[in-house]
This record gives structure tokens, C-alpha cells and sequence, in this order.
């Protein structure tokens, strides 16, 4: 009796390594604390030029990453971040005018494409969304509406760009349809969630 038990807890510890699938487990602590937001094509600026309000205004950023304003043509704001941009838009200016102050916000956010993060597969909506600071795989699935009937959830992945294309695994079916919040993990700008079909 003894030994049946025993090759049945090795067999039923076997199946769940197999099930996990072949990568490691998502960190559960991911997005590094000193993240700054950097700017990217399809981003919404507001540029305030203090004491000069014919020179402020809204502008978008271009599919290239430029932007473009009153004295300043085709400026790179791809990649920065706002305070950087402000400092680059005051350097322009005082070609022009005397101290110029310059504050940057950025009112629709896109991000770089590098940044954001895409869910393909088996989700109700696949997507590239806009990483945002502390972003959850939890939120990800809020945002894609969940799966199909089709997905196989706990052999969901994440593909991490940001670490030389590291895959984890992660368990989508234990977090959206169980609520296991055990299962829910950061996510990091650049992840690719992997949803894939289910066997059977």
C-alpha cells in the first residue's frame, strides 16, 4: 500500500511539471521602481512655454517620433522622456527668445513601440497595449477582455523582450476563471503574452 502511494505522488508530481509546460514561472515581482514613462509616435504633448503663449500648444507625435512647433521643426521625441524634451525644446527656442521655460505633458499615451505590450493567441481581443508603471497580467487580461473557450490558459507565456527574449510561464486559467491571485505577476515594458490554443 505504502509503495503504491509513493509511485502515485511521483506520478501525479510528474503530470504537473508537464503541465506547467517547458518554461520557468513568471517573476512575480517585475517592474523596476525608477521607471520613467518615454514618449512614443501617436503620444499627445502639451507644450508650455511660460509668458509666451503663442509658442504653447498641443501637439501630436508623428509616426516618425518627431514633433513639430511654432520656431521648432521636426524635433526627436521618440524615446524621451518629458523633462528631457522640455529641456531640448528650450535649447531651440533660445535661438529666438530669452530664457525660455518650457514644460512638457503628455496627455495621450501611446509609448514607444519597444515599450508596449502585445497579447496574441487565444485572447478575446488581442491587442498591443501602452505599458503602464506597475502594470499587472491581471490588467492585461482586463484590457483584452479575457480568453476564448478555445484558450489553454496555464500554458500561457510571456516572452520577455527586455530580457534577451526570456520566456516564462504563467497561469491565466487559475487567475481569470479560478481567481488565483497567486497567479497574477508584473508584467515589463516590451512583454509578449502568448496565449495559445487548447488540445482538446
Amino acid at each position: 500500500m505504502k509503495i503504491a502511494l509513493k509511485w502515485l505522488a511521483i506520478a501525479a508530481a510528474s503530470l504537473s511539471i508537464v503541465g506547467c509546460g517547458s518554461y520557468p514561472a513568471a517573476p512575480s515581482a517585475a517592474a523596476s521602481a525608477d521607471y520613467s514613462y518615454k514618449i512614443g509616435p501617436g503620444d499627445n504633448l502639451n507644450i508650455v512655454v511660460w509668458r509666451n503663449p503663442e509658442l504653447s500648444m498641443s501637439v501630436p507625435v508623428r509616426p516618425d517620433g518627431k514633433i513639430s512647433s511654432p520656431l521648432i521643426d521636426d524635433l526627436n521625441a521618440m524615446g524621451k522622456d518629458s523633462t528631457t524634451l522640455a529641456r531640448e525644446i528650450e535649447k531651440e527656442l533660445a535661438k529666438f527668445i530669452r530664457d525660455p521655460v518650457v514644460t512638457v505633458i503628455v496627455t495621450g499615451f501611446v509609448g514607444p513601440y519597444s515599450e508596449q505590450i502585445r497579447v496574441i493567441g487565444e485572447a478575446a481581443k488581442p491587442q498591443i497595449l501602452p505599458y503602464k508603471q506597475k502594470m499587472t497580467l491581471l490588467d492585461v487580461m482586463i484590457a483584452v477582455g479575457g480568453m476564448t473557450d478555445f484558450a489553454d490558459g496555464n500554458r500561457a507565456s510571456i516572452l520577455r523582450t527586455s530580457e534577451n527574449n526570456a520566456q516564462y510561464s504563467v497561469r491565466l486559467k487559475d487567475l481569470v476563471k479560478r481567481g488565483d491571485v497567486s497567479a497574477n505577476v508584473e508584467v515589463k515594458p516590451g512583454d509578449v503574452l502568448i496565449i495559445p490554443q487548447s488540445w482538446f
